[in-house]
């Protein structure tokens, strides 16, 4: 019964003065902060934890998925990212999807071998080592406590463990089995079995060896093109061997004087930024933390700006998207117009949205850089093909894309799709000459409600004056559109009060309350750090303690923060 999965247990915020780490798993969060203690910096941890968390927790990330990291250079505080994101083989064009039947109205079904996009894990790992590294640990050592995980085994935690068995149950319901790397003697691992995969370790300790040859040409090359070929994709040798990560300039918008930072398309960290803009007309503090008042802004500034995310993004490669003229003020200041206190909108419509698993985490070092990485399978084990002897499945994220004529989001060979994870910083609103002074890094994981996500800790914090744990312990709100029922449907987290489900009900909006229990995994799970206590109240954005790192871990996860 998802009821099962009670939240009893009160955390505190973790403190710390030199470094600090955050993830969805207490193992992975441990090999962090141990890279920190050897020298490395946050860039270096980061890593760790991502090839960590791909022994822990396969279920939703791994090498065989996409990342995105975003780096605040401590000395000079310029922003940075990499977007680790593949394209779809080259030669699966709108004409091969639509001579192999498929439509607009009738894609392939998600879990499809025709989903699978080239993998671009491994390389943003690589990358993020060598951009923005401390350069004191090899590839090799960044790698080695998951390589250790792998060979010797971990206990799997009871969060995970759910996900398993549910990601597993639905490729079952979809006709497909997951390959026996990712099993115990045929079945998902239950909570507190010792899990091992030594398929995985050979692959990461090749990877420590040799960097991204040793992934995207010979052997893991090889067997990746076989399975897709087995099961009628197209992948080649060549998608994979071309393939690489794209250094990127973040996008910002500032609010109430901070700056929140994110990757720009193909990413939908857009979305996060045009929400934050349509909120800004608003005096939300005055509506009162989840009230029925400041739940109905949201919902209806989250419907406006998810509408223009999947109009407007796609792959910059291959099309001109307004990206500047979306994030102008007077543009969100139209939209705000539209939204009515007494009732919902009508006739808000987005594209198909879809559901995802992701792991977000982040660290911060004593030099004051930071490090926002996301690392995503897309849908459970994405695919669920397992390349031979690997020990990794294959991403699906090319589910997101569209198969309409002329959509900015059309499948195209070698194109890169809308794409749901998003890592982000905050900073201070410094003027354009001034260094900008790192105030958090944070994200909340979990398809299109990461931006969603982002916006609500955010604001508990900038609005509410919340901690880091409060901010992510606090009932969230996720909106999603139902293309089967033509709704949008608003998600109540046990905790948002009944009176509140019920006046929105009256107000025209569709209410789903309360979710509890394991369901709650609709709502993601995010990890903060902050440098100082900027958010209290009693404090000022330019006078707090810079030298306290402050973190929170998200209670919907299995992990937790550490540092020292």
């Amino acid at each position: 019964m998802d009821t099962d999965l009670t939240f009893s247990s009160r955390r505190s915020p973790v403190l710390c003065l030199h470094g600090c780490v955050a993830s969805s798993q207490s193992l992975p969060t441990g090999i962090g902060l141990d890279v920190l203690k050897r020298g490395g910096n946050a860039a270096d941890a980061a890593v760790a934890i991502a090839a960590a968390l791909a022994v822990t927790e396969p279920c939703s990330t791994g090498l065989g998925g996409d990342a995105f990291c975003l780096f605040y250079d401590g000395k000079t505080g310029e922003i940075r990212g990499i977007n680790g994101s593949g394209r779809s083989p080259r030669a699966q064009t709108l004409d091969f999807m639509e001579g192999c039947g498929y439509t607009a109205e009738a894609p392939p079904l998600p879990f499809d071998v025709l989903n699978i996009t080239v993998p671009g894990a491994a390389a943003c790992w690589c990358d993020t080592l060598q951009l923005f590294g401390s350069h004191k640990l090899s590839l090799q050592e960044v790698l080695s406590g998951a390589v250790e995980l792998a060979e010797v085994g971990f206990p799997v935690s009871e969060v995970t463990a759910h996900q398993w068995t549910n990601c597993v149950a639905a490729l079952k319901n979809a006709g497909k089995e997951l390959g026996g790397d990712l099993l115990m003697d045929n079945k998902p691992p239950k909570h507190g079995q010792v899990f091992r995969n030594p398929a995985l370790a050979r692959t990461l300790k090749k990877l420590g060896e040799e960097g991204k040859p040793a992934f995207y040409q010979g052997r893991v090359a090889q067997a990746i093109v076989d399975v897709i070929k087995q099961h009628g994709g197209v992948m080649t040798l060549e998608d994979l061997s071309s393939h690489d990560s794209e250094v990127i300039t973040p996008i910002s918008t500032d609010y109430k004087g901070v700056r929140l930072w994110e990757p720009p398309p193909n990413s939908q960290g857009l979305a996060a930024l045009l929400l934050l803009n349509i909120l800004e007309n608003f005096s939300l503090k005055a509506l009162g933390h989840n009230s029925s008042d400041y739940i109905h802004v949201l919902v209806e500034a989250v419907r406006l700006a998810q509408t223009d995310a999947l109009c407007y993004l796609g792959d910059p490669d291959h099309v001109t998207l307004p990206v500047d003229t979306l994030l102008e003020k007077t543009y969100s200041h139209q939209q705000a117009q539209h939204i009515s206190m007494d009732r919902a909108m009508e006739g808000v419509k987005p594209g198909l949205m879809t559901g995802s698993d992701t792991v977000y985490f982040c660290v911060i070092d004593s030099q004051g850089n930071a490090c926002s990485f996301v690392n995503s399978n897309y849908m459970g084990f994405g695919s669920g093909l397992v390349p031979k002897d690997c020990g990794f499945s294959l991403q699906n994220r090319g589910a997101n894309f569209s198969l309409r004529h002329n959509h900015v989001n059309c499948v195209a060979g070698g194109k890169r799709p809308y794409h749901t994870i998003i890592p982000a910083l905050l900073t201070d609103s410094a003027a354009k000459s001034q260094k900008p002074r790192l105030l958090a890094a944070l994200g909340v994981m979990g398809a299109f409600m990461q931006p969603q996500g982002h916006v609500q800790v955010l604001l508990n914090m900038l609005e509410f004056g919340m901690n880091p744990q409060q901010a992510l312990d606090a009932p969230r709100v996720y909106v999603h559109y139902d293309n089967k029922t033509d709704e949008w449907c608003v998600n109540l987290e046990e905790g948002v009060d009944q009176e509140v489900a019920e006046e929105l009900r009256r107000r025209g909006h569709k209410v789903n309350w309360p979710v509890t229990g394991h369901k709650r995994s609709q709502f993601g799970r995010g990890q903060i750090i902050t440098v100082g206590d900027w958010w209290n109240p009693s404090g000022s954005l330019t006078d707090h303690s810079a030298s306290v790192l402050w973190a929170g871990s998200d209670s919907r996860a299995d992990g937790c923060a550490q540092g020292y």
